[in-house]
């Protein structure tokens, strides 16, 4: 695993989860603009997820590391992308995978009664490229 500082998110929750994982997948961005990317090629997509709370359910956990890498990894892993459901009338591009993330790990962390949620997803795609999702501040308050 490739060990990195990742960009920092302020917030105001009292703990902080990070967690990284990996998993390969291909994809094709279908439109001339994109190049050679618009070729189906594949990626081995290094993530971090970034969950913040202030309350821990009863095992002492803000949430279970290997829920996080279930929820995507289980989902994308040797996929082509442009197939799942998730993707389907959108462009897989790294931007649009990492939404896609958040919006997933969201889903199951509003099933939790003690209100997690995710503040910022990292996507490496190429040892050279990543992109960083976080939702607007509105979406992360806590009450």
């Amino acid at each position: 695993m490739m060990h990195q500082m990742y960009p920092q998110v302020a917030h105001n929750y009292t703990y902080e989860l990070n967690k990284d994982f990996n998993f390969s997948a291909a994809h094709a961005i279908p439109d001339a603009r994109a190049g050679k990317c618009q070729r189906i090629h594949g990626h081995t997509y290094f993530v971090n997820l970034t969950i913040a709370g202030d309350i821990l359910d009863d095992l002492g956990f803000l949430v279970n590391f290997s829920t996080l890498k279930q929820l995507v990894h289980d989902q994308f892993d040797h996929y082509l992308l442009n197939d799942l459901t998730h993707f389907k009338g959108k462009s897989p591009s790294t931007e649009v995978v990492a939404h896609t993330i958040y919006e997933m790990i969201e889903a199951h962390l509003a099933t939790l009664p003690h209100a997690p949620v995710c503040v910022q997803v990292f996507l490496r795609e190429t040892p050279s490229s990543y992109v960083v999702y976080r939702p607007r501040k509105k979406e992360q308050s806590h009450g």
